[in-house]
C-alpha cells in the first residue's frame, strides 16, 4: 500500500459520506491528499467543492461556517507539525455546539514520532476530550481497514448512531513517496448504516404558567420551539440564534424577566438549544421553584442550572388555561420597546450621535428573511433587544437564517465563519461583529486569487476597543486605573483600510441614513462597512436598560 492510495481512500469515504465541501490548508506532508482532493474537485458527477486557505485557524471557522450552515460534514485538512494545533478553537466550537467538523491532520510516519525529525511531533490526542472520535491511519495498512475506521469516524462525526454530532480526528500518516502513482484503489462494497430513531413525544397540560426559552440552535429546532409556544399560547422567549425569533416572539424578554408579575410567576421552562446570552435567563434556570424540561433532539441537552427534571424529544403543549398570562407578556414587551426606543434618544441639547444598539436593531430589521451572522460580545446582545421585524411579525417572509458561534461563545474566527456560511448557502450574508472581533480574524480576509469569493457583508461598530467590559464588574470606578489597558484594549487600526488591502470592498458610514441605504444595495462580493461609534456611554446605557 502507499500514501497515495490512502488519499484516494480518504476521498472515496468523503464522498461516499456525503461530504460536499473540504477546506484545505497547504504543505508538504498532505500533498497526497491535496492532490486525490485537487482531483477530485476537478471530476464531472457528484460536487466535492474545495477551498484553499494559507491560515489554518481561519481554515477551520470556514469548514465550521460551512457545517453549522449546511448541517452536514466538512473536513479541513491540514500538514504536519503546528499547523494542525491552529485549529483549537474551531474544534473547542464544533465539540460545544455539536457541529460535525472533520479534522484531517496529515502526519510523518508513526516511526519518526519523538525523534526530533522535521515537523515531527506527537499530534494524534492533541484536541483530546473535545472530539467523538479519533483515529490514526498509516499508509502501510490495507484499504479494509481504512474504510472501516473511516466509515466509523464519519458516522460518528454526523452522530448517525450516538444521536451527538460533532468534530472528529482523522489522523493520518503519510510515508515517502508523497506523489501520485499509478497504483488504483479497488472499488468499495455496500454501505448504508442505519441511524438511531427518536424518542416519544411528551404531552404537556396547560396548567402551569409556562415559558418556552430558545437558545442557540438550528433553524429546524427553532421552528420546532416557535410552533410549541403558538400551539400552546405561551411566551416566546427567543434569542437571536435560536431561529425562533419570529411572530409573537418577546424581543425585551431579558428586561421583563426581573418583573415580579412576569418573570416572578413563570411556573414551567421548555428549553430548547443552548441558551447563553443573559444573566436573567440563568437566574430562571436555577429556580428551585420552576419545573424545567429540556427538548433535544439528540443524545446530549443543555442545562446549566443543573434543574433540569426531565429530557425529551419533542414535545405537545396544551393551551395555557390560563388566558391571560401570554397576552400579559405581550402588552408588556411593546411597553418596553418604547421604553427602551426613549432610553436611547439624546437628551434636550446632546447631539445626536450613532450608538450600537441602534446600529443592531436597523440590521435585524433590514435582513428580516435574510441570512445573518452575529458577533459575540455586544453584537449579539445588542441584536438580542432588537424588536423582531414587522416583516417577520406578520409572516410576509420567511425567518431570519441567524447564526453564532455559541457552543463557546468566543470571537475568535468570525469573518472565517461568516464566509464559510456565505459560500456553503451560496446567499448573501450579513454578519454584525464587533471591531475586535473583526481584528481578532483579520486573517480571514485573505482570499487567494483562485477561490471563490463569499458573498459577504460585514458591518462593524467601531468603539476602537472592547466596549463589553464596560458593562461587567470590572468596568465600574474601583477599577477604573487599569480597566484602558487590560480590559478595554484600545487600539487606532483602519479597519477599512485593513480590509481594503486584501481586496475587500469598504465603505465608512457616519449616520443610520447611510447604513440603511448601504444594507439594502445588494451583497456583491466581500464587502465591509465600518460604522464608528463610541464606548463612552456603553456603562450608562446598561443601566439605564436595567433601571427600565
Amino acid at each position: 500500500m502507499s500514501s497515495w492510495l490512502l488519499a484516494q481512500c480518504v476521498v472515496e469515504q468523503l464522498r461516499q459520506a456525503g461530504v460536499r465541501h473540504v477546506v484545505l490548508a497547504p504543505g508538504s506532508r498532505n500533498a497526497p491528499l491535496s492532490l486525490a482532493l485537487h482531483a477530485a474537485a476537478q471530476e464531472a458527477g457528484p460536487v466535492l467543492s474545495l477551498h484553499v486557505r494559507i491560515d489554518e485557524r481561519s481554515a477551520g471557522f470556514l469548514a465550521l461556517g460551512m457545517a453549522k450552515a449546511m448541517q452536514e460534514p466538512v473536513a479541513v485538512v491540514t500538514t504536519s507539525g503546528t499547523a494542525v494545533a491552529n485549529l483549537a478553537p474551531a474544534v473547542m466550537e464544533a465539540n460545544q455546539a455539536g457541529i460535525p467538523l472533520v479534522v484531517l491532520s496529515a502526519d510523518r510516519p508513526l516511526t519518526m514520532i519523538n525523534s526530533g525529525a522535521n515537523q515531527t511531533g506527537n499530534q494524534f490526542g492533541l484536541f483530546a476530550g473535545q472530539v467523538r472520535h479519533q483515529v490514526q491511519l498509516t499508509s502501510d495498512a490495507q484499504p479494509a481497514a481504512w474504510r472501516f475506521q473511516l466509515r466509523m469516524a464519519l458516522a460518528r462525526a454526523v452522530g448517525e448512531r450516538t444521536r451527538m454530532p460533532g468534530p472528529v480526528q482523522v489522523n493520518l500518516h503519510f510515508d515517502e513517496p508523497l506523489m501520485p502513482t499509478d497504483e488504483v484503489l479497488d472499488a468499495p462494497g455496500p454501505w448504508h448504516l442505519e441511524p438511531s430513531g427518536a424518542g416519544p413525544t411528551l404531552s404537556l397540560d396547560g396548567d402551569l404558567r409556562t415559558v418556552v426559552l430558545a437558545g442557540d440552535a438550528r433553524p429546524e429546532v427553532g421552528r420546532l420551539a416557535a410552533a410549541v409556544a403558538e400551539h400552546g399560547q405561551v411566551p416566546l422567549l427567543a434569542e437571536p440564534s435560536s431561529n425562533a425569533r419570529v411572530g409573537r416572539a418577546i424581543s425585551t424578554y431579558r428586561l421583563l424577566l426581573g418583573k415580579d408579575d412576569l418573570g416572578g410567576r413563570i411556573q414551567r421552562v421548555l428549553v430548547f438549544g443552548h441558551p447563553t446570552l443573559s444573566r436573567p435567563v440563568t437566574r430562571l434556570l436555577r429556580r428551585d421553584d420552576v419545573e424545567v424540561i429540556m427538548v433535544a433532539d439528540g443524545a446530549g441537552w443543555s442545562d446549566p442550572g443543573f434543574t433540569a427534571g426531565r429530557v425529551v424529544d419533542d414535545v405537545d403543549l396544551a393551551p395555557c388555561q390560563d388566558d391571560h398570562w401570554l397576552n400579559h407578556w405581550l402588552t408588556a414587551d411593546l411597553d418596553m420597546q418604547t421604553r427602551i426606543e426613549l432610553a436611547a434618544r439624546p437628551a434636550v441639547g446632546e447631539d445626536p450621535v450613532v450608538t450600537p444598539q441602534q446600529v443592531a436593531t436597523l440590521v435585524v430589521e433590514r435582513t428580516a428573511g435574510q441570512v445573518l451572522v452575529l458577533g459575540s460580545s455586544n453584537p449579539i446582545r445588542d441584536a438580542d433587544l432588537a424588536p423582531v421585524p414587522d416583516a417577520l411579525f406578520s409572516g410576509q417572509v420567511p425567518g431570519t437564517r441567524v447564526y453564532a458561534n455559541r457552543g463557546l461563545a468566543g470571537i475568535d474566527g468570525v469573518v472565517s465563519t461568516a464566509a464559510g456560511i456565505a459560500l456553503a448557502l451560496g446567499e448573501p450574508t450579513t454578519c454584525l461583529l464587533g471591531d475586535l472581533t473583526f481584528l481578532h480574524d483579520a486573517g480571514g480576509l485573505w482570499l487567494g486569487r483562485l477561490e471563490d469569493r463569499p458573498l459577504v457583508r460585514l458591518v462593524v461598530p467601531d468603539d476602537r476597543g472592547g466596549s463589553i467590559f464596560h458593562t461587567l464588574e470590572q468596568g465600574g470606578p474601583a477599577h477604573e486605573a487599569g480597566f484602558e489597558r487590560v480590559f478595554a484594549t484600545p487600539h487606532d487600526v483602519d479597519l477599512a483600510a485593513l480590509a481594503a488591502a486584501h481586496g475587500w470592498k469598504v465603505a465608512t458610514v457616519t449616520d443610520l441614513e447611510e447604513l440603511g441605504q448601504r444594507i439594502r444595495v445588494p451583497v456583491r462580493g466581500p464587502e465591509l462597512v465600518v460604522v464608528p461609534v463610541s464606548r463612552d456611554g456603553r456603562r450608562a446605557w446598561a443601566q439605564r436598560l436595567a433601571a427600565l
